[in-house]
Protein backbone atom coordinates (compact mmCIF):
# COMPACT_ATOMS: atom_id res chain seq x y z
CA UNK A 1 0.00 0.00 0.00
CA UNK A 2 1.31 3.43 -0.90
CA UNK A 3 2.01 5.73 2.06
CA UNK A 4 -0.18 8.55 0.75
CA UNK A 5 -3.15 6.23 0.28
CA UNK A 6 -2.78 4.92 3.81
CA UNK A 7 -2.57 8.43 5.26
CA UNK A 8 -5.57 9.63 3.23
CA UNK A 9 -7.67 6.64 4.32
CA UNK A 10 -6.73 7.22 7.96
CA UNK A 11 -7.55 10.94 7.76
CA UNK A 12 -10.96 10.28 6.20
CA UNK A 13 -11.61 7.58 8.80
CA UNK A 14 -10.68 9.99 11.60
CA UNK A 15 -13.00 12.65 10.17
CA UNK A 16 -15.83 10.11 10.08
CA UNK A 17 -15.11 9.16 13.70
CA UNK A 18 -15.23 12.80 14.84
CA UNK A 19 -18.57 13.26 13.11
CA UNK A 20 -19.93 10.16 14.84
CA UNK A 21 -18.75 11.55 18.18
CA UNK A 22 -20.50 14.85 17.42
CA UNK A 23 -23.71 12.98 16.66
CA UNK A 24 -23.52 10.90 19.85
CA UNK A 25 -22.42 13.67 22.21
CA UNK A 26 -24.40 16.47 20.55
CA UNK A 27 -21.47 18.86 20.24
CA UNK A 28 -22.60 22.25 18.93
CA UNK A 29 -20.78 23.75 15.95
CA UNK A 30 -21.17 27.44 15.16
CA UNK A 31 -19.58 29.02 12.09
CA UNK A 32 -19.76 32.80 11.83
CA UNK A 33 -22.80 32.87 14.13
CA UNK A 34 -24.67 30.15 12.22
CA UNK A 35 -25.34 26.85 14.00
CA UNK A 36 -24.57 23.77 11.90
CA UNK A 37 -27.34 21.15 12.31
CA UNK A 38 -26.55 17.61 13.43
CA UNK A 39 -27.88 16.10 10.21
CA UNK A 40 -25.00 17.80 8.38
CA UNK A 41 -22.59 15.71 10.46
CA UNK A 42 -24.51 12.57 9.52
CA UNK A 43 -24.04 13.38 5.83
CA UNK A 44 -20.38 14.32 6.32
CA UNK A 45 -19.79 11.11 8.29
CA UNK A 46 -21.28 8.99 5.54
CA UNK A 47 -19.28 10.75 2.81
CA UNK A 48 -15.96 10.60 4.66
CA UNK A 49 -16.45 6.95 5.65
CA UNK A 50 -17.24 5.98 2.05
CA UNK A 51 -14.16 7.86 0.81
CA UNK A 52 -11.97 6.13 3.41
CA UNK A 53 -13.23 2.70 2.37
CA UNK A 54 -12.85 3.48 -1.33
CA UNK A 55 -9.25 4.67 -0.90
CA UNK A 56 -8.41 1.65 1.27
CA UNK A 57 -9.87 -0.82 -1.25
CA UNK A 58 -8.20 0.84 -4.23
CA UNK A 59 -4.81 0.94 -2.52
CA UNK A 60 -4.95 -2.78 -1.70
CA UNK A 61 -5.15 -3.76 -5.37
Amino acid sequence: MKPFSLIAALVFGLVALVHVLRLILGWPVVVNGFGIPLWASAVACLVSAVLAVMIWREARR
